[in-house]
């Protein structure tokens, strides 16, 4: 399995559940290679974790990127949004990777009032306006275009 260099994966399969004996990664994140600002915070969140092992992450751009080892979360639906697995196998979607994420690396109380009530409303809606309009404001193809293109049915 190719590897970018900010990608990483904890069981040497790839998936992000571990082999008999190896530690977990407690959120593993589903994140765009292909989107600089997706990896201007995975850069981050890596060194903010350093050697813990609390994150892993998963570049769905890649080639060799496979549902099956990651929840069944399709390349689709993983452009679309963040998603994140945890380590019991849970999926988390948005706002709530960060989150999560931040957390884990001792940063909660960056998103903490992104959990009080009015602040939750508002935060995830624009997150979804972010996803929404995210390829477009970083410059890349249509989510169409890239599924067509990933699929090998596109002319070029």
């Amino acid at each position: 399995m190719s590897q970018t260099p900010l990608q990483t994966v904890a069981s040497p399969s790839g998936g992000p559940f571990p082999a008999p004996g190896a530690a977990a990664a407690d959120l593993t994140i589903l994140y765009d290679g292909g989107c600089p600002l997706c990896l201007r915070e995975v850069r981050f969140l890596r060194r903010r974790d350093g050697e813990h092992g609390r994150l892993a992450f998963v570049d769905v751009a890649a080639v060799d990127y496979d549902p099956s080892s990651h929840g069944e979360i399709s390349y689709r639906d993983a452009m679309e949004r963040i998603h994140g697995l945890t380590g019991s196998g849970e999926v988390v979607r948005d706002v709530e990777v960060f989150r999560r994420a931040y957390a884990l690396v001792g940063l909660g109380w960056l998103y903490a009032p992104s959990r009080w009530p009015l602040l939750r409303g508002i935060a995830d809606g624009l997150y979804r306006l972010w996803a929404l309009w995210r390829l477009r404001l970083t410059g890349r193809p249509s989510l169409d275009q890239l599924c067509c293109e990933r699929e090998g049915r596109c002319s070029l």
